[in-house]
């Protein structure tokens, strides 16, 4: 039977914790926040933000990055924890632990209330990685553009919003399908290490889209707001 209050996760193998450091650093590298942490019998899903509307109105997406790990013991938790207190604890296991205490302060999000669908997803295409990872740098260099040396919240929050909440551009929509799916989502694809030298199969379920290869999902919410 799971553990309802579960105050570690065991993983099958220690390379499993170098695998959610390395998810987890690079998440804390795009937005120093939260981590989510649910887990349902053997698997954990380990949720971040990479992107969302920070003021009312504004056109940013809400784009969520995706780790899902096997689990050597059952487990119910549902948390959400600073990023930091996860790698906090993962720099101090040992070159063969298997076990993640899971840290004892949370933190509410306004993201995690935002659930995508477990069941409903079409799988409308693929992109290429080479595609994403052109399109995530060509954003990035012109947000860096659009920034000045020492912007204020509100600066960077629309240089975002004006980049990376316009659709991807026109040679990754070789399907109507695509349409709506936000240049964000290669952002995300890109700094989180989920991209490689494959493709990334394109899933819809009404106003959600989902990413998936090897080594991760992105999902993204479409429209405005949370």
């Amino acid at each position: 039977m799971p553990d309802l209050l579960t105050p570690s996760l065991t993983f099958p193998d220690p390379r499993d914790l170098a695998d959610l450091r390395t998810f987890a650093t690079r998440a804390k590298s795009i937005d120093d926040g939260a981590m989510r942490l649910q887990a349902s019998g053997s698997v954990l899903a380990a949720y971040v933000c990479v992107l969302r509307p920070r003021i009312l109105g504004e056109n940013t997406p809400t784009i969520l990055g995706l780790r899902t790990m096997g689990l050597a013991r059952e487990s119910a938790t549902d948390v959400t924890v600073p990023i930091g207190a996860v790698l906090d604890r993962l720099a101090r296991a040992g070159e063969n632990d298997v076990d993640l205490p899971v840290p004892p302060s949370t933190v509410t999000e306004s993201w995690t209330g935002v659930s995508a669908p477990r069941s409903g997803w079409s799988l409308v295409g693929s992109i290429p990685d080479a595609e994403l990872s052109a399109a995530a740098e060509a954003g990035i260099t012109e947000v860096a553009a659009l920034v000045p040396a020492s912007p204020g919240a509100h600066v960077v929050n629309s240089a975002r919003a004006a980049v990376w909440g316009r659709d991807l551009p026109a040679g990754s929509k070789a399907r109507p399908a695509f349409e709506g799916l936000p240049a964000g989502a290669a952002f995300a694809a890109l700094t989180l290490g989920f991209l490689g030298d494959g493709e990334q199969r394109v899933y819809r379920a009404g106003r959600w889209f989902r990413l998936s290869g090897v080594r991760g999902h992105v999902l993204v919410r479409t429209g405005a707001g949370l």
